[in-house]
């Protein structure tokens, strides 16, 4: 009798609030929506720096005629210095950074640049002479890359090294942005969602005041009296969390797994599995919403 009292009251107070209602699941479904995104777009970022580090080459360019680097003043490096870099790289002081090491020929660097500028002006005025000899080096662990970078810099014969993790730094950075500024949005949306179901509760328990002064007077406890609403935001909160993780499963199934992976597939994309595995989250983040803004709000306005 009194589960399905407190039932009754519920939906009750739902259908009474039913605008409020249906404002408190939107809100909640889109500001759980952007913490999804930002938490499967970190989930993406981790991937694509497990992905691409572990491809991560450090690349020693030696010099080529009429370099204006200091380094380089001496003229193109010389077949001895060319040697010295590659003993350098195998040795055993190395062995700890380096897991392995490709020599890069003029000719090689020709052929690449043929394959890479094919059926462009550049491809056909530029020769084996003017292309530069340079070292490729996978490291043991991309992390270290600085160690080895730093030991190359300098050298005699070497003009420059390129750290190709420089290159992907930016996009990471943009990345990262991109999820705190999700973060911040979905920061400013919840709050939203908690003045929203802390005004639903307030309604519900002023339009049943009177209902709940003669409850507490045939001595019915606080649990009892304000359970009713504590369900009501619940409630509210979990159908907004069902359609976030509901639309963050479908927009990842159809935009990412069905559209972008089959593109791209040297990629690795967060997949559908993902969202299953933060929807829980999201669930217990709706739950803590209803829950803070009950204790918010019940002490006060169901006092009689």
């Amino acid at each position: 009798m009194r589960l399905r009292f407190i039932l009754s009251q519920t939906f009750q107070g739902l259908s009474r609030n039913l605008a409020m209602s249906i404002s408190v699941a939107l809100v909640t479904f889109v500001s759980l929506t952007f913490v999804g995104a930002a938490a499967l777009l970190q989930i993406q970022i981790e991937n694509l720096k497990t992905d691409w580090y572990d491809r991560v080459e450090v690349s020693a360019f030696m010099c080529p005629e009429n370099s204006s680097t200091p380094n380089c003043a001496a003229g193109e490096a010389t077949q001895e210095q060319i040697d010295e870099i590659g003993a350098l790289l195998e040795s055993e002081a190395m062995a700890p950074y380096v897991e392995e090491v490709y020599l890069e020929t003029k000719e090689d660097a020709y052929e690449a640049f043929q394959e890479q500028m094919e059926d462009t002006v550049w491809a056909q005025t530029v020769t084996v002479d003017q292309m530069q000899v340079s070292y490729r080096v996978k490291l043991v662990d991309p992390e270290q890359y600085q160690i080895v970078a730093d030991e190359l810099t300098g050298r005699p014969g070497v003009e420059v090294v390129v750290d190709q993790r420089e290159q992907l730094e930016p996009l990471f950075l943009i990345l990262n942005r991109a999820t705190l500024l999700s973060v911040g949005l979905a920061g400013v949306m919840i709050v939203t969602a908690v003045l929203l179901i802390t005004t639903t509760i307030r309604l519900s328990a002023m339009s049943r005041r009177r209902e709940t002064g003669i409850m507490r007077l045939v001595g019915a406890s606080n649990l009892f009296i304000q359970l009713p609403f504590m369900l009501e935001g619940a409630v509210a909160a979990l159908a907004g969390a069902a359609l976030a993780a509901g639309g963050l499963y479908l927009g990842v199934q159809y935009l990412v797994e069905d559209w972008l992976a089959t593109s791209t597939p040297w990629v690795q994309f967060v997949n559908t599995g993902d969202v299953l595995t933060i929807a829980p989250f999201l669930v217990l983040a709706a739950i803590l919403l209803a829950g803070i803004s009950s204790i918010v709000t019940l002490g006060r306005y169901t006092k009689v």
